[in-house]
């Protein structure tokens, strides 16, 4: 069983009480050495089939609830684990430095690209720096200044995307955010290299957007990606921020309906329990989901890769709408007679 976290969910509780309990057992045995295995093996049991039991029967508020869960791994965490060199690039020469999002250089596989993350805090002097993972419009122009640069020299780009959304304070907006992702999104869809972009947290609207555009866009288990947060659309269609879950699951914004719905490519699976009650295997699980996709890209030619990229998003949207069947002129026209001779006999 993989060590607990210190914070949990409400409907974590049950696994934290029994966690409590495996605790003071262990203790107990080691302070008064006592033979307390059967108790723990009972326990031991009874979480491994609790867990599956919570774990299975996950509602779209819950999943959400993970994805911002904060003992949850952030881009950084995966960035030391996957890749090795990391040389982290600053500025968007224009304004200054966004802490919020960050990129640079690294390795995979013993070959260079270029990697793109929202970066959230733990603490509150890192959330601050941070500013809590909302980039501002100098971390778009900085994330498009090297995302051209991996193009020049043609290297693939992976994006790790976690931000409830861009920073909408008065500043952001005076130095044009909107305008900054718009033109991110003009820009990305004319690359001319591989891009990959993966969800591993929240991907809040336009702010997930601004670094989103790729040729395939994965996502973690309990990740979402949305246009709006479940808080958001409930404030405004139930007047009440508490319908957040009910929000949540007319949203369809978890990562299986985003799948079925063709928004995301593929749903990276974490362990039971969530990504932050075992890092090191959805690490592992990412970087194979890498692998995968790097190695499927690098195979398609500069020309299929735009055309392809440019067909992904226009398909998105796109539905069926089931019409009832019109009436002839003849069959309305006759309906009309009916209808006036009955009149007249009425008459």
């Amino acid at each position: 069983m993989a060590e607990k976290p210190n914070y949990s969910l409400d409907f974590e509780k049950p696994l934290h009480a029994l966690e409590e309990q495996l605790g003071s057992l262990r203790k107990l045995s080691k302070e008064q050495k006592m033979d307390v295995s059967d108790e723990i093996e009972a326990i031991e049991k009874k979480f491994a089939s609790t867990q599956k039991e919570i774990y299975s029967r996950l509602t779209a508020w819950q999943r959400i609830q993970l994805s911002r869960h904060p003992k949850r791994p952030y881009a950084l965490d995966y960035i030391g684990a996957i890749f090795t060199h990391f040389t982290e690039l600053h500025g968007d020469r224009n304004f200054g430095d966004d802490r919020a999002l960050i990129g640079g250089f690294a390795f995979f596989e013993g070959k260079p690209l270029m990697i793109i993350a929202q970066q959230k805090g733990r603490d509150t002097k890192e959330k601050i720096r941070r500013n809590f993972g909302m980039p501002q419009p100098e971390g778009y122009r900085k994330a498009l200044r090297l995302m051209k640069m991996a193009a020049k020299f043609d290297i693939p780009i992976i994006c790790f995307i976690d931000t409830p959304g861009a920073y909408p304070g008065v500043k952001s907006e005076e130095r044009h955010v909107s305008e900054a992702i718009a033109v991110n999104l003009r820009e990305m869809s004319m690359l001319k290299v591989p891009i990959i972009a993966i969800v591993i947290g929240e991907g809040g609207s336009g702010g997930a957007l601004g670094i989103g555009v790729a040729d395939r866009i994965l996502i973690l288990e309990n990740a979402y990606y949305s246009v709006i947060s479940p808080e958001g659309c409930a404030a405004i269609l139930w007047k009440d921020r508490a319908a957040a879950p009910l929000a949540a699951e007319a949203l369809k914004i978890t990562s299986h309906d985003l799948e079925k719905l063709g928004v995301v490519d593929d749903v990276v699976d974490e362990p039971l329990g969530g990504a932050h009650r075992n890092p090191e295997r959805t690490f592992q699980k990412v970087e194979s989901a890498l692998k995968k996709s790097l190695s499927e890209l690098r195979e398609v030619s500069k020309k299929d890769l735009l055309e392809l990229r440019y067909q992904k998003f226009r398909k998105m949207g796109v539905f069926e709408e089931v019409k009832e069947a019109k009436e002839t002129k003849e069959a309305k026209e006759a309906k009309e007679a009916k209808e006036s001779k009955e009149t007249k006999e009425a008459k």
